[in-house]
């Protein structure tokens, strides 16, 4: 891939800072190809800054997350050494979930290239097409 990064598979989620106005934090966050949405915990919406009476789009969860009650909240991420993205989550009203990177619009974003046997996976930007 060109302009591209490779993450280790790791035991643990991957490190990445986000951004909602002037607040940022460090997060731990999976990529998960098999979400429909980004799910972000509520600490994190809240450490942020984010009120969440003020979010008024509300997003329904499905699976095991369903029964959690989540509203959407645009952030901007910064991954590794790309520049920011802007990324919507589920923001969810529960610290129960973890932070989950999804088809929307995470894999929106960015492609992904798995490599299983070298444990490793390899992010890049999406490529604007050519005028």
């Amino acid at each position: 891939m060109l302009n591209s990064q490779r993450f280790p598979f790791t035991e643990t989620q991957d490190t990445f800072g986000i951004t909602h106005g002037d607040a940022s934090v460090e997060v731990t966050g999976l990529v998960d190809t098999g979400a429909s949405v980004n799910v972000l915990p509520y600490s994190v919406g809240v450490h942020l800054g984010a009120v969440w009476q003020d979010q008024m789009t509300s997003v329904t969860l499905a699976g095991n997350l369903a029964p959690v009650e989540a509203r959407g909240l645009m952030v901007f991420a910064k991954i590794g050494s790309f520049s920011p993205v802007r990324l919507v989550f589920a923001w969810s009203q529960s610290n129960d979930v973890p932070l989950l990177l999804g088809r929307m619009n995470f894999l929106v974003e960015f492609d992904v290239c798995f490599y299983g046997s070298q444990m490793a996976f390899e992010l890049s930007p999406k490529q604007l097409p050519a005028i």
